[in-house]
């Protein structure tokens, strides 16, 4: 059936309807928290006000006040990321609180879903990343791998201690098979990481600073890393 010219008009009203309601919401959302967590440190508006002040935003107190109370019409983000500071909590937390709200609406026109999906989408965590994302997945492999590596070369130190100090022969062999799987593992990080690295350098961009007690690992000279197969970053 052929849609009317007045029933567009209609439909296009109650979209720019919920456009407006989202914006209320997530406004609404983000007030809430913060008077939650203000009253959860015993503060007042003043002292939160005074809070912002010292880290360098000031935030008056009637503007938390109007905030609070929903007659502030706007909420710039630089404001969000003082008070979240100040509330000493992350920012994504005030927009999506998790476990203090059922569900939330990441995008007017939506379907609701809840915090925690809607703060994973936020950040980036989601595993449905599309080709544009691939700098924030090197990036956070990165972080991971340097974390196996410090967490694997620790292991093989203390399983090598445990190895010379074993009080008999069954325990030194015991202890020699964990640091054989330590070694193993510290190795296979390794390679991770220079593959990151190595992705990370074909794309023109400088990879983030190594650890000091990884960078020892990964710079020592050794074989070029396959940067043929990406999928499993």
């Amino acid at each position: 059936m052929t849609q009317r010219r007045s029933d567009h008009r209609s439909k296009k009203a109650d979209d720019e309807d919920d456009v407006l309601e989202w914006v209320d919401q997530v406004m609404a959302t983000v007030a809430a928290e913060v008077r939650r967590r203000r009253r959860e440190l015993g503060w007042s508006a003043q002292d939160l006000a005074d809070k912002c002040e010292e880290m360098g935003h000031p935030i008056p107190r009637n503007v938390i006040a109007n905030m609070e109370s929903r007659r502030r019409s706007n909420l710039p983000l630089v404001d969000v990321m003082v008070l979240a500071q100040a509330l000493n909590t992350p920012p994504i937390c005030l927009i999506y609180p998790v476990g203090y709200v059922d569900d939330v609406q990441r995008l007017p026109l939506q379907d609701s879903t809840s915090p925690l999906d809607a703060l994973r989408w936020f950040t980036g965590e989601e595993t449905e990343l599309g080709a544009d994302d691939d700098m924030l997945r090197y990036f956070r492999a990165h972080q991971a791998a340097q974390e196996r590596l410090r967490s694997a070369r620790r292991d093989e130190e203390y399983a090598r201690y445990h190895a010379q100090t074993a009080p008999n022969a069954d325990r030194k062999a015991e202890a020699l098979r964990s640091q054989a799987r330590a070694a193993e593992a510290a190795d296979g990080a390794a390679s991770r990481l220079r593959r990151v690295r190595a992705f990370i350098e074909e794309e023109g961009v400088t990879p983030p600073f190594l650890w000091p007690d990884v960078a020892d690992v990964i710079d020592s000279p050794g074989t070029d890393p396959d940067t043929t197969e990406e999928n499993d970053l």
